[in-house]
């Protein structure tokens, strides 16, 4: 072998030039002739990069302080020297050369670092940018607070004034009837007092002159004017300014809504499955639907006349029967916390209420099926008449009858006519989210048609076939695709985000607890899944 190969590292293609380079995926030095050789094998990912020679700095062992570590105790985690290793002090330990597991390390940071350079950090340099953008949004928001704000000023200001001018005028208007009848009466009393004048001239004359006819034809008259005229009082108006109560004020002049901080989590590269329910109900299509009670107790409905409360380790809590004795078509957890159902076959909606059942909903000509209650605690009701054509939502306040949304602008149906499963759920924009057999149909509060949702086109083997639908605190729209063993997330505006499979099996009923985490009625299995996905 050429001596040289003693000081200088050679190529390990051609091993006789030194070498220069270094391809990263590979693990192999090369020389400057032998990279395109090397680089024609389009088999394998390589990156070439400048070789820099290592030159191994070994620490001192600080119970051999003439030794170097030279080997690594894997069961220990620390460098040693050939000296602790031969007085037995790590016998029966794993022993490595120091520069293998440095190697080893070194790959490891590599890797650390390629994640953090391309794929950690720009993450959090979107998250920054995406933090500078919504401070622009929360200026502009707040300006339109306060421009809000003295809109409603300039309005007060503008009825203030406008009232005042009114009690203004009101004044000058009473000013002047009161001046009226006071005129009236000085007029009156004026010519009475005229007339007096008169008549004592006369009764002077007669007294100053021997005229027997002037004497023998007087009446007198002071009986006449001793019945004085009445006096009329008239009471002064007054303006009663009661005192402003400002909580009365405030209220009527509108409130700013307290400032509501959420993390908003983003969705697990790999969903988990955390906990499995066995309901009990029979495998073949026996779980229809699951609600939430709260984080570890769901209520659960089959394929017979009871809905189970359960909590994560299959215990049921509390059972109740169906006042028909029929199996329910699709239960809900109010706001109140109390339990819906309803009844296709007698056509009602029922709640519970320590195991009291009251129907609050009976129809007529129509068949409910599925329902959820709503943030302002409504009920929502899919359903459709007895000759199961026409489909249609309708909204519940109690027993009375809020909303009906069954036509889009055009006239057109928003919902099938033959879909015996309508699944329904409310999202936090209000959105009213129905899964309708083949397609997601989606409206806004008033009713309006926003978007319909028809799957992924991506490769399936069976077509697309919602059934289960609910909604997070993101706003994210999930439903199951039965067919496909798998749940679609979608953004509150009907863009797919991905799928959760989490080895699925027929997924039918949906819900998600107050911590996101997403509850899966399996169909044919019975079970409950609970998956975190946030």
């Amino acid at each position: 072998m050429d001596p040289r190969a003693q000081d200088v590292l050679l190529c390990d293609l051609c091993e006789t030039d030194p070498l220069q380079y270094l391809c990263e995926h590979c693990d192999i030095n090369i020389c400057p002739d032998c990279v395109s050789k090397h680089l024609s094998n389009s088999s394998k990912k390589h990156k070439i990069a400048p070789y820099h020679l290592f030159t191994p700095k070994y620490s001192k062992c600080l119970k051999h302080a003439d030794k170097d570590c030279e080997i690594y105790c894997e069961s220990c985690h620390i460098p040693v020297c050939i000296a602790c290793v031969s007085s037995g002090k790590h016998k029966g330990h794993d022993i490595s050369d120091i520069l293998e597991t440095l190697g080893s390390k070194k790959q490891r940071i590599q890797k650390d670092l390629e994640e953090l350079e391309n794929k950690i950090y720009p993450r959090y340099k979107e998250i920054s940018s995406a933090v500078q953008n919504e401070k622009v949004e929360v200026e502009m928001n707040y300006g339109k607070l306060a421009t809000t704000a003295d809109q409603q000023g300039e309005f007060w200001h503008r009825e203030v004034t406008a009232i005042v001018n009114k009690r203004k005028a009101d004044i000058v208007e009473t000013k002047t009837k009161h001046l009226s009848i006071l005129d009236k009466q000085a007029d009156e009393i004026t010519h009475r007092m005229t007339e007096i004048n008169h008549v004592i001239l006369e009764m002077k004359n007669i007294l100053d002159t021997n005229d027997i006819s002037l004497t023998s034809t007087y009446k007198s008259r002071n009986d006449e004017f001793n019945k004085l005229p009445p006096k009329i009082k008239v009471t002064l108006p007054s303006l009663s300014t009661p005192t402003i109560n400002t909580e009365i004020l405030n209220e009527m002049f509108g409130s700013l809504t307290s400032l509501s901080v959420t993390k908003v989590g983003s969705l697990l590269d790999e969903p988990r499955l955390t906990a499995t329910i066995d309901t009990g109900y029979s495998t073949y299509r026996g779980l229809f639907s699951v609600s939430c009670l709260s984080e570890d107790q769901v209520w659960t409905c089959g394929e017979n006349k009871t809905m189970k409360l359960l909590n994560l380790q299959s215990k049921l809590l509390t059972s109740i029967q169906t006042k028909s004795g029929r199996r329910p078509t699709d239960i809900a957890v109010t706001r109140d916390r109390y339990l819906v159902y309803t009844d296709y076959k007698n056509r009602t909606v029922n709640l519970v209420n320590n195991k009291k059942i009251q129907t609050v909903i009976t129809l007529q000509g129509w068949r409910p099926h599925n329902v959820c209650s709503t943030a302002c605690n409504d009920l929502l009701v899919t359903m459709h008449s007895d000759d199961i054509k026409p489909s249609k939502v309708m909204r519940y306040s109690g027993s009375t009858e809020k909303q009906s949304i069954q036509f889009d602008d055009q006239g057109h149906p928003l919902y099938s006519s033959h879909g015996l499963y309508q699944y329904i759920s409310e999202n936090r924009n209000l959105d009213i989210c129905v899964a309708d057999t083949s397609v997601v149909v989606v409206v806004n509060q008033s009713g309006k048609l926003r978007f319909k949702y028809t799957g992924h086109p991506s490769n399936t083997k069976q077509s697309f076939n919602p059934r289960g639908i609910t909604t997070d605190s993101q706003s994210h729209i999930l439903t199951a695709d039965i067919n496909n063993h798998r749940i679609h997330i979608l953004d509150q505006d009907g863009q797919f985000l991905r799928y959760i499979h989490c080895h699925l099996e027929s997924p039918l009923g949906l819900c998600v607890d107050i911590r996101d985490n997403l509850f899966v009625a399996e169909c044919y299995t019975a079970k409950v899944r609970k998956i975190q996905y946030l």
